[in-house]
């Protein structure tokens, strides 16, 4: 099982002038801020509605996180409260929601454990019919690795899980139900404090994975089936909070935070020959920022995330036509 990194080289200059600041600004709108802090989304298309997750708690880091769901049944013009998931262990934090092949609604979560006499943090999955209804929560993976975002390729899920420990690594799990999680490649990367992830399976069978990396640039991994051997190259951007997705002429879409003159989170273009990220769009965000959420639905991008821009964290969504981005 390989690990290997191609190294760029002296770090980049930027010019003098912000490249962001001559980018395009998309619109959004605020769609949760009664929370005292409103993070950390995801966003689904299920059943002909659109459905928001983030986290609601005090603060950013505070013991009473909870996994609150929104759902539009109009595209995202209106959204309201259809669950709140909470637990008397643990902070919950980052859920992410993905439709199983057969046909149900996972949420996947962690929890920051109050007890931390066997660990500090346990993944979670619950299960719903509607979206509204949820089950218990659900133990999955390893006690003390972060499984940061789940992915179906056909009828096997995959996850990137992070180490909690001092030794940092990330982890690739597999699974054929969604729910027990065993390690496919122990040590996935090691290259620095790697933790969060996107992981997009390409139709030619190769998987994709960029890697937050900090405080350096991120990483972009690439494997064919049976996905043990991976090839790493560093990007030329440092990135946060992960998200992507392929559009139907093949090219494929980040959605980061970037910490370059100013943090904030914005849409980029994702070059696998030559390992870079290139910006097209930035979304209306600052400080407290990320986390996106995307939904791609007839030829609209639907995108959850969440900023402190306008003095409070909380959850924005936008919604872009394809025809308007610019390559």
């Amino acid at each position: 099982m390989a690990t290997k990194i191609i190294q760029r080289g002296k770090q980049r200059f930027y010019p003098k002038q912000p490249a962001f600041l001559q980018l395009r600004t998309a619109k959004a709108r605020c769609i949760w801020r009664r929370g005292d802090h409103n993070a950390f989304t995801d966003l689904v298309l299920f059943r002909g509605a659109l459905f928001c997750v983030f986290r609601e708690a005090y603060a950013h880091v505070s013991p009473d996180g909870a996994l609150r769901i929104l759902k539009s049944s109009n595209g995202g013009k209106d959204w309201h409260s259809v669950a709140c998931i909470r637990s008397d262990s643990a902070d919950l934090r980052d859920g992410k929601l993905i439709q199983m092949p057969d046909g149900r609604l996972q949420l996947l979560g962690a929890g920051a454990l109050h007890d931390r006499t066997h660990g500090s943090h346990q993944s979670f999955i619950w299960l719903s019919d509607d979206g509204e209804h949820w089950s218990d929560a659900i133990p999955c993976g390893e006690i003390n690795i972060w499984l940061w975002r789940l992915t179906w390729q056909q009828d096997t899920a995959w996850a990137v899980g992070y180490s909690c420990f001092a030794d940092r690594y990330v982890r690739l799990y597999k699974s054929d139900d969604g729910v027990n999680f065993a390690p496919w490649v122990s040590t996935l990367n090691n290259a620095g404090y790697v933790n969060e992830s996107g992981l997009l399976f390409l139709p030619d069978g190769r998987a994709i994975c960029l890697l937050r990396r900090d405080p350096h640039v991120g990483l972009l991994g690439i494997a064919s089936p049976p996905y043990f051997d991976w090839q790493w190259r560093e990007l030329n951007k440092r990135i946060g909070g992960p998200a992507c997705i392929q559009l139907p002429d093949g090219r494929i879409l980040a959605a980061v935070r970037l910490y370059d003159y100013k943090v904030r989170t914005s849409l980029c273009w994702l070059d696998l020959n030559n390992a870079t990220l290139r910006e097209c769009l930035v979304l209306p965000s600052g400080g407290d920022t990320s986390y996106p959420g995307l939904v791609l639905d007839q030829g609209l991008l639907h995108i959850s995330y969440y900023s402190s821009h306008q003095g409070k964290t909380a959850v924005y969504y936008s919604q872009v036509r394809l025809d308007a981005l610019k390559d």
